[in-house]
């Protein structure tokens, strides 16, 4: 970790409005979350928070964001129905958490190096192209669905992400619309002042200038045009519970109840936990290393001892479980976030503004908080990503688009799964198809072994040896194979036992020739 110097002069710099617009994107998602999950709407709040200021503090890597992911809103919502208490289900949260860190001190965050880069760029064009999906129906004014929803099929409203779309272009609201396109329209030239180093668009970010125009807009509606003001129904507009002092923020914390620790019950959901909010904090860990302009590499193992803090804490405050979000990490990249205190602003930001301004956020329409997470979704979609894995060759390319189609028509971890299975498909097909080289020259044959043997060459020896002619001088090269297996050891000198009877001449080089490998032939 940096010095508090460094620190310092990159809050002043950067991180302040990287900082507030993670906190624009993160708060909607916090109280959809929690909606979806059957929680109160104040334990995604509680999450967010502890995300920022704790696991942020702590974590692995300097721009990684952290909060209730909608990864875990099913398992989250069956846990509490099948516990019938929330306060139960906060001790699995606690367990899961003393799990994880058990997970980071033993060193389980190499695991996340095995997911093929292939795999990591097609989950992060597929999440872009989620959030699009999932916003556009937000921007025409269609808010039935919660915000933060990840899943194609949609628990909220029973649709799926395309019928969805479809419903929400056959009855759009035109005061959502209007709101969306300006926003969309303010922020990208507002982003390309502020590229030309214009000071006044460099001075505070485009993102919280789209939100004071969305509820500008809006305000205007209520006036002129009240047909068109979003205000009328809370669907529209963000929602944050209300509270008179900070006492009364506090006295809304839920406590745990450990009585549940004799439910058996709570030990499973606790692994379940455990095992999927690590999975998916190191997916976002991998993603943020891809995304960041600086290419540091992120210590796992420390990111998943944050994590396990982080759901310490939330657990024995009332929040939902904490993990490494994409969609979090994708605008603070975006926005320009350096250092982990871009996070912890946001964080800071969420306990400020709930204690301080919630009625004016609660003024937000999520029409205008639609066009900032549709610009994220852009940026991590890019369709130049397209053109630059294609050209790497179609063994990137094909688990890249497997990934995505996954992701997008099914959810985030079999996504990965699929795309990671066709990925070392892609690779064992590579290892083994040039393992074995073969060269004629008359009746001169070179077999060379060009890396390590393994069973799964078998097939190709044999079709190899089984061409070969009477007659034929055959010259076997293992120079380069630090191992033979025992399968292809066998089948080798049984066909130099053999092929003296079909007047051929075979001749090993570096062939392991020890007893008890001429002894295969006699099996």
């Amino acid at each position: 970790m940096q010095d508090f110097s460094y620190y310092q002069k990159s809050l002043l710099k950067t991180d302040w409005k990287s900082g507030i617009s993670v906190f624009l994107v993160a708060l909607p998602l916090c109280l959809g979350i929690a909606l979806a999950s059957g929680a109160p709407l104040f334990a995604g709040l509680i999450s967010g928070i502890i995300g920022g200021i704790i696991v942020g503090a702590l974590s692995g890597s300097e721009i990684s964001v952290s909060g209730p992911a909608a990864g875990l809103t099913i398992i989250v919502a069956t846990a509490i129905k099948d516990l019938g208490s929330y306060q139960g289900f906060l001790v699995a949260v606690i367990l899961a958490g003393i799990l994880q860190l058990g997970f980071g001190f033993l060193k389980g965050g190499r695991f996340s190096a095995y997911f093929p880069d292939s795999v990591i760029k097609g989950m992060l064009v597929a999440i872009g192209l989620v959030i699009i999906l999932k916003q556009i129906p937000h921007a025409l004014g269609d808010d039935q669905d919660y915000e933060g929803e990840f899943e194609f099929e949609q628990v909220a409203d029973s649709q799926n992400t395309i019928t969805e779309l479809i419903r929400s272009f056959v009855d759009f609201n035109y005061g959502a619309v209007n709101i969306t396109i300006v926003c969309l329209i303010l922020m990208i030239v507002w982003d390309r002042l502020a590229k030309k180093k214009i000071a006044f668009f460099q001075s505070f970010p485009s993102s919280l200038a789209a939100v004071g125009v969305g509820i500008l807009i809006n305000e205007l509606y209520a006036n002129f045009r009240p047909e068109y003001y979003l205000g009328n129904s809370p669907i529209h507009m963000v929602s944050v519970p209300l509270f008179k002092s900070f006492s009364d923020f506090t006295t809304t914390l839920i406590s745990p109840d450990f009585t549940f620790l004799t439910n058996p019950k709570i030990y499973t959901v606790a692994i379940t936990l455990a095992i999927v909010a690590s999975l998916e904090s190191l997916l976002s860990l991998e993603a943020a290393d891809s995304l960041d302009p600086e290419k540091r590499i992120s210590s796992s193992d420390k990111e998943l001892v944050a994590q396990g803090v982080g759901n310490i804490i939330a657990g024995f405050l009332g929040g939902l479980p904490v993990t490494s979000v994409v969609v979090r990490t994708s605008a603070n990249v975006y926005s320009g976030g350096k250092t982990r205190m871009s996070t912890i602003v946001h964080g800071l930001l969420l306990v400020i503004s709930v204690i301080l301004i919630p009625t004016i956020l609660n003024k937000i329409p999520l029409a205008a908080l639609a066009a900032i997470l549709l610009m994220v979704g852009y940026k991590l979609a890019n369709p130049d990503i397209f053109k630059k894995v294609f050209k790497e060759g179609f063994d990137q390319f094909i688990p890249f688009v497997i990934t995505i189609l996954v992701i997008v028509f099914k959810d985030l971890l079999w996504g990965i799964f699929i795309g990671t299975l066709v990925g070392l498909i892609f690779v064992l097909r590579t290892n083994f198809k040039n393992v074995i080289s073969f060269v004629r020259d008359n009746r001169n044959v070179l077999i060379k072994f060009n890396k390590d043997v393994h069973f799964l060459n078998k097939p190709k020896m044999k079709e190899i040896l089984m061409s070969l002619e009477e007659g034929d001088e055959v010259f076997i090269d293992g120079t380069k194979a630090t191992f033979i297996d025992h399968d292809v050891l066998k089948i080798l000198f049984e066909f130099k036992k053999s092929a003296k009877k079909k007047g051929m001449i075979v001749e090993f080089k570096n062939i392991n020739k020890s007893s008890k490998y001429e002894e295969i032939a006699e099996e």
